[in-house]
């Protein structure tokens, strides 16, 4: 069977389930009777059938519970073939006391053609059974008069008063004029004499004054036979003159031996006294059948308890169908439509509208990228607008950059800003500047207002994948496992799908993107660099750095450019240094460039490490100083895992230095082991051997210096923005093609 046909038995399956409970449901609502104090009635139609008459007969059953199916088809027609006036549970009728095991009782009750009475026992009162059994049949405990005998039924579940019980007890023996006495209670006063499995001690009445008076009163007013269930066997003992009767044949838990067998009590009265004997009753449940019969009293349950639980099922149902429907019916091509013609829009000025969370003068490789390619694009003709949050004074009236004031800031050095989205001049801007593209870089607030505006104004909405949200857990409130294997994923996911296209700065990243889900066009394009502002670094200005920070001519230096925070993985990248300072023959120096609010904790890791004269914290630097730093420089150091790309490992490219660094997603395929620097597993001592060998290996350094150089060359701003027009052209040509079909 293929796999399209299995899928669509499934839905039309569903469908027909769905269609079911909704039929059921109803059923049991308009045109199942109701139950109400069914006891009432019952006690009427048992008076009326033996009133008058010297002899009569009624059946004991015990533990229906776990088996309502084998009691409704087999046991209840037999009862209805043996000629008895009526029918009493003694006890465990229900597995539990919820609404759809009554109901599922009631049903099988209804079969009989005789009157019943119902012990409570404990699984009556289970799930606050006890008032549902109350309100359905009626009292706990209670007593009644037929026949010339005196039917007395106690609760021995211990939810009634057992001084009221034994006080109204003695008061209906000791005034009854009944020649006959028979009581009824859920728990058994004497342990049977056979050996049974699930014989414990809970099983009975505990031992106390209860039990003793009960004993007692029994005694002393001659009832003839006190009737118990909650074992599944059948016993019978005589204490002063009073049989004690322990059945449980009905279902529960029959094991179908000599003590455990399915079986009901009849008992014959007659003016010359009263019969007990067991009936035998040979009938079974196959294990599979009793599974299918638990399920389908679930499912009762679920459809009887109420409304909620219904709508509940059914709407869970109908997520299911359209989640089939979409599997089955719904058509998938994940290759790029290369029916689709861009030239029409290709040289075109277009208006782009760029949303980001973050822009200038904060310091991140997003703020940097967004500006490089506003700069690229503007050189091709592009108008663009940036809107990102404030950031203080002037910040409020730059050119192609409209801010919206900030709700809240945090970080350490209140870095991260939370943009309000209500702001007048914000929604003046948007209406002003009518884009013919959105361009959002980040799958969450300014993001989602990039991507609502862009449905409204019916233009396309194209993302650009810069962070791997998973690695950012600690930053939210939210439990982190929680958020970084699921919530950081499916916020991805369920963004992406929803915009035109999405790039994505390596090939790694579009694999990611593919595995959680997105089906949306994703377009590999890195992030251009400003390749010429890294050529030709002023020495003076490299030899005064080189004398203001203290380093001596002999010394070697690797740079490092990243924000001091927890997913950079500095942790790693100082004990990496604390082992090539063991390994490594001539002096050097580490700068770590950057700043950030685990910049504290990293000093004192520094000195922890005995590493005070070796690693130092520049802290931030101004965009047009980056290029002398790296100029400085003779190796890049590099430790974080949170990339998608790693663009300040181009910069370093650009200024001609070999890279070490950790592998992955985002590196994978910017650094070329071997051959532009190193790639390691995350081990410092390998990571520090790498580097190691770059300090000792100087033609092997200059020699992947060139090669660095070289590839970085190719990720200029210019041919950068050129391929993210054609992206832009692709996906208006694309939703134009889509209109028209």
């Amino acid at each position: 069977m293929g796999k399209d046909r299995l899928l669509r038995l499934l839905l039309y399956a569903n469908v027909l389930i769905v269609a079911v409970l909704v039929g059921y449901k109803l059923y049991l609502n308009f045109l199942e009777e109701d139950l109400e104090v069914a006891h009432a009635e019952q006690v009427e139609q048992i008076r009326s059938r033996i009133a008058g008459e010297p002899s009569y007969s009624f059946a004991v059953v015990g533990n229906i519970n776990n088996s309502v199916g084998v009691f409704e088809r087999k046991i209840v027609p037999m009862l209805n073939e043996a000629d008895v006036d009526f029918v009493v549970s003694a006890g465990n009728a229900v597995s539990s006391g919820g609404e759809g095991k009554y109901r599922a009782l009631y049903g099988a009750l209804r079969r009989l053609e005789v009157p019943y009475l119902l012990t409570f026992g404990e699984h009556e009162a289970e799930n606050l059974g006890s008032f549902r059994f109350y309100d359905h049949f009626g009292p706990h405990f209670f007593s009644f008069r037929a026949g010339g005998s005196h039917f007395l039924f106690l609760d021995g579940t211990g939810h009634s008063s057992s001084a009221w019980q034994r006080l109204w007890l003695a008061e209906e023996l000791a005034s009854s004029p009944a020649e006959r006495a028979f009581a009824f209670i859920g728990r058994p006063l004497l342990r049977v004499e056979q050996e049974t499995l699930f014989d414990w001690a809970d099983h009975y009445l505990p031992q106390g004054p209860f039990r003793e008076r009960l004993l007692a009163l029994f005694r002393r007013h001659g009832v003839d036979a006190v009737f118990s269930a909650n074992l599944p066997v059948y016993s019978r003992q005589e204490r002063g003159g009073t049989a004690y009767v322990t059945t449980g044949g009905a279902g529960g838990l029959v094991l179908n031996n000599e003590t455990s067998y399915y079986h009901y009590v009849r008992v014959r009265v007659s003016p010359a006294g009263v019969a007990i004997e067991p009936v035998p009753l040979d009938i079974g449940q196959h294990p599979v059948l009793k599974t299918v019969e638990s399920l389908w009293l679930f499912v009762h349950s679920l459809v009887y308890v109420g409304y909620p639980n219904f709508i509940l099922l059914v709407s869970a149902l109908c997520i299911v169908a359209i989640w089939l429907y979409a599997l089955v019916f719904k058509e998938r091509d994940y290759y790029p439509d290369f029916d689709v013609d861009p030239t029409p829009y290709r040289g075109r000025p277009l208006r782009v509208a760029m949303f980001t969370n973050n822009y200038l003068p904060f310091i991140g490789g997003v703020p940097l990228s967004i500006d490089r390619l506003r700069r690229g694009l503007r050189g091709l003709g592009h108008t663009v607008r940036i809107f990102a949050p404030r950031y203080g004074a002037g910040t409020e009236h730059e050119e192609q950059v409209v801010r919206a004031p900030s709700l809240l800031a945090f970080g350490e050095q209140r870095e991260f800003r939370v943009a309000n989205l209500l702001a007048g001049r914000l929604w003046r801007e948007l209406r002003r500047f009518r884009p013919d593209v959105v361009h959002v870089h980040h799958p969450f607030w300014l993001g989602s207002l990039g991507l609502l505006l862009g449905r409204r104004w019916r233009v396309p909405v194209v993302y650009t994948y810069h962070t791997r949200l998973e690695h950012y857990a600690h930053y939210v409130a939210l439990p982190g496992p929680l958020f970084r294997n699921l919530i950081s994923h499916a916020l991805v996911k369920r963004f992406a799908n929803k915009c035109d296209a999405v790039i994505v700065p390596t090939q790694s990243a579009e694999e990611y993107l593919r595995l959680v889900g997105v089906r949306s066009d994703i377009f590999v394009q890195p992030t251009g660099i400003d390749y010429q502002r890294f050529q030709g670094v002023d020495a003076a200005a490299v030899a005064r750095l080189r004398r203001r920070l203290g380093i001596g001519e002999g010394e070697r230096v690797l740079v490092s450019v990243s924000r001091l925070t927890k997913e950079k993985n500095l942790d790693f990248m100082l004990e990496g240094v604390a082992a090539l300072h063991q390994q490594a023959q001539a002096p050097f120096r580490v700068l770590i460039v950057g700043e950030g609010q685990d910049r504290a904790r990293l000093q004192g890791r520094i000195e922890e490490l005995g590493l005070a004269g070796t690693v130092q914290l520049p802290g931030a630097v101004a965009p047009e100083e980056i290029p002398v730093y790296y100029a400085l420089g003779d190796a890049f150091l590099f430790a974080s895992k949170s990339e998608t790309q790693g663009m300040v490992i181009l910069e370093a490219m650009a200024a001609g230095l070999p890279v070490v660094a950790v592998r992955s997603s985002g590196i994978d395929d910017v650094v070329r082991d071997g051959v532009t620097g190193f790639k390691t597993p995350e081990n410092r001592r390998a990571w520090a051997q790498r580097a190691a060998r770059l300090l000792a290996d100087e033609p092997m350094r200059e020699e992947m210096a060139r090669a660095a150089l070289a590839f970085a060359q190719q990720y200029d701003i210019e041919p950068v923005a050129r391929d993210v027009a054609d992206i832009y052209a692709y996906v208006m040509a694309a939703r134009e093609q889509l209109a028209r079909a």
